[in-house]
C-alpha cells in the first residue's frame, strides 16, 4: 500500500513494485486505515514522511506510521522521506516504521526497503547513515562488506545481489563513513577486527 499525497509519486512507486507486489494507493493515513478495514491486511505500507502543507488535514507521516503500527503491529512500514536524514530515519523507526528510505535515493534502495519490511527486517537508507547495533551497518551493508572481503569486485557484488553498481557504491560510501574508514580495504579490516564480517 502506497500512502502519498502526490499522484505522480504513487504512480512511480507503483511502477517500481507492481511486477512483484499487488499495489493499492491512498492519499493519507485515514484512507490507509479505511483500506485495511475494507480489504484486509497488507504486507507493507509505504508512508510519505513529509507533511503536505497544501492539505494539513492529512497530518504528518509520523502520525500515520504510529496509527498504522498501533492498528496492525505486524505490518511492515517503509517511511519514505523527502531526503536522506539521520534524524528523520531515527524518528520514523521510533514511531514504528520498519524501514526508512529517501525519495532521492536510487530506485533499488526503495525496492530493498520494501523487501526488508515484508520480511520484518529493519532497513535504513545507506545515505541516511543512521546507526544500529551492528557497528552502524545495515544487514545489506554487512553483506556487501563481506563480499568485498571475499574478494569480489563492485561489479561482482552488483551481479550477486542483482543490484546496480551505483547502489553498491552508495552502500559502500555509507560503510566507509559509518566505520570511519579510509578506503574499502580499511573498512574490510575494521569489519574483520570487530567481527562485523568473517
Amino acid at each position: 500500500m502506497i500512502i502519498d499525497g502526490h499522484p505522480t509519486i504513487r504512480l512511480g512507486v507503483r511502477g517500481l513494485l507492481e511486477d512483484r507486489y499487488e499495489v493499492e494507493e491512498v492519499e493519507d493515513g485515514n484512507g490507509a486505515i479505511e483500506l485495511i478495514d475494507a480489504i484486509g491486511d497488507f504486507d507493507v505500507a509505504i508512508v510519505e514522511l513529509a507533511t503536505c502543507s497544501d492539505h494539513p488535514e492529512r497530518g504528518s507521516g509520523l502520525r500515520t506510521i504510529r496509527a498504522l503500527h498501533k492498528a496492525r503491529p505486524a505490518l511492515g512500514i517503509v517511511a519514505h522521506g523527502p531526503r536522506a536524514d539521520r534524524q528523520a530515519a531515527a524518528e520514523a523507526l521510533d514511531a514504528g516504521a520498519t524501514a526508512f528510505v529517501a525519495k532521492n535515493s536510487p530506485c533499488e534502495s526503495l525496492a530493498e526497503a520494501v523487501d526488508a519490511a515484508a520480511e520484518a527486517e529493519e532497513y535504513v537508507d545507506p545515505a541516511a547513515q543512521a546507526t544500529d547495533g551492528n557497528g552502524g551497518l545495515t544487514r545489506r551493508q554487512r553483506e556487501i562488506l563481506q563480499l568485498f572481503a571475499d574478494g569480489c569486485s563492485t561489479e561482482d557484488v552488483a551481479n550477486k545481489l542483482d543490484r546496480s553498481t551505483e547502489t553498491v557504491r552508495t552502500h559502500i560510501k555509507a560503510v566507509l563513513s559509518r566505520l570511519d574508514a579510509r578506503d574499502r580495504a580499511h573498512a574490510v579490516a575494521i569489519g574483520l577486527r570487530t567481527s562485523l564480517i568473517e
